[in-house]
């Protein structure tokens, strides 16, 4: 079923014209798959609301402007610094792409062991293009996702990361994607590629960040296979412009006693979408799936998640907490699937969102589809506003009350950075959240402690 929008593309339109320069222009194979990714596209068009995934959700900042591909000069754009979550890097591997442009000069390589395989993209495809292959576009399912078919034809930049079985990697590895500093509106690709042996584990931060002003378009598609007992935990923060637009799509395989543990924090961007779909396919697999999402002015942001139990014994964790402003808006659409198969299956869901003005809006849709008998579920979604009693109570104390509303905010959204396992990571997510809020405000502990 087509969804067209006749809307000009110039990224469309200039993909023969770019394809000579895309990673791997000169394999056969990903010749194909980028064919038959521009003839899908064009085929679906835009998605737009008439489609139930995107009922809430319309591109209209694709629609209004007119995107160019990226150049190399765009990539080399000056910086003063490279924001990072995590305290100082030492040991720690990093990569950074600017504009969809890897920055070598930036890269930080860390002390990882053996067995583990990090580099961009393009050097994979040159390098390893039989392992390549052997996953690029073979785990995202669904053909009818016409921004997934999109970035498959037009994939420019990205990262992979091979991990041999039973190789532990301490330190997590940070990916850094900068949008803006251009002069005029971009658009790029970026293909990433996280594949774990049996056994492995590793944690991956993804820091997407915008700088400078200008709109440009992010169209991010990440593909993760999870082997038989092993862990990713995958974190992610989307920190965009406020003109740009970011779209992610992400597809995980979750084996036999594997686990995935994921946690997205959204604090910016005209409009963005964070699609994941999680196949939990092995006996006793299972899937930590979270989130929140802070927006003011007039953000749009949309989370929309698929978790499908397909083996016996699997279970899946899902918290979002959302925090709106003024006249944002947000879609929370969250499916649990389970399969006839998935006997035993335990699989929680919860949506909550706190309004902060009478104009922000959200749209919740929480789901469960079950053929299986014995199961244990639920799922729920509640929109409300700040708690006065709780907010008389702090004033009491003497707590000015811009900083009274800020704590109540901080511990409604720390509910769900809880989730995170890594602690250095909860306390960069938090401190993120804590920059977000209007006034200052210590940490709970911290006040508690005052």
């Amino acid at each position: 079923m087509g969804n067209t929008t006749s809307t000009p593309l110039v990224f469309v339109d200039g993909f023969d014209a770019a394809r000579p320069g895309l990673p791997g222009a000169d394999l056969s194979w990903l010749k194909d798959i980028r064919e038959a990714g521009i003839k899908r596209f064009n085929g679906l068009g835009l998605p737009t609301p008439k489609l139930e995934n995107w009922k809430y959700t319309r591109l209209k900042s694709l629609e209004d402007t007119r995107f160019q591909p990226v150049t190399d000069e765009d990539g080399m754009a000056a910086l003063d610094h490279v924001p990072s979550l995590l305290p100082d890097p030492g040991g720690r591997p990093r990569l950074v792409f600017v504009n969809g442009r890897m920055r070598p000069s930036f890269w930080i390589e860390g002390d990882l062991p053996s067995g583990v395989h990090l580099e961009c993209l393009r050097d994979t495809l040159a390098r390893d293009p039989d392992w390549a292959e052997a996953y690029l576009g073979r785990l995202t399912g669904d053909d009818h996702q016409a921004l997934v078919q999109l970035n498959t034809a037009m994939m420019d930049t990205g990262f992979a990361l091979r991990v041999d079985a039973g190789v532990v990697i301490e330190q997590p590895i940070e990916v850094v994607f900068i949008g803006g500093l251009t002069n005029r509106p971009v658009a790029y690709f970026p293909r990433n590629l996280i594949v774990l042996a049996a056994g492995a584990q590793a944690t991956v931060v993804i820091h997407h960040v915008g700088m400078g002003i200008g709109a440009y378009f992010a169209n991010t598609v990440t593909e993760i296979d999870i082997g038989e007992g092993a862990r990713l935990n995958h974190y992610k923060v989307q920190a965009e412009t406020r003109d740009a637009t970011h779209l992610s799509t992400v597809h995980v395989n979750v084996a036999k006693d594997a686990a995935y543990e994921a946690f997205t924090l959204s604090i910016g961007g005209r409009l963005s979408r964070n699609e994941v779909s999680v196949r939990l396919e092995g006996e006793g697999a299972r899937a930590g799936l979270n989130g929140a999402y802070l927006m003011r002015g007039s953000e749009h942001c949309d989370n929309t998640t698929v978790i499908e139990h397909l083996a016996p014994h699997t279970t899946c964790r899902e918290i979002f907490k959302g925090v709106l402003d003024d006249q944002s808006r947000a879609v929370f659409q969250g499916k649990i699937i389970v399969r006839k198969e998935a006997q035993g299956t335990d699989g929680h869901q919860l949506c909550k969102t706190l309004l902060l003005s009478t104009g922000a809006e959200i749209d919740a849709k929480p789901e469960l589809e079950i053929y299986a008998d014995e199961v244990k579920c639920s799922h729920g979604a509640t929109t409300g506003q700040i708690d006065e009693t709780a907010l008389f109570y702090l004033r009491s104390r003497g707590i000015p009350e811009a900083q009274a509303r800020n704590l109540l905010v901080q511990s409604f959204v720390g509910e769900a950075l809880d989730e995170i396992s890594n602690e250095d990571v909860r306390h960069a997510f938090t401190d993120k959240v804590l920059h977000w809020l209007p006034a200052a405000c210590f940490r709970s502990d911290e006040w508690r402690g005052k």
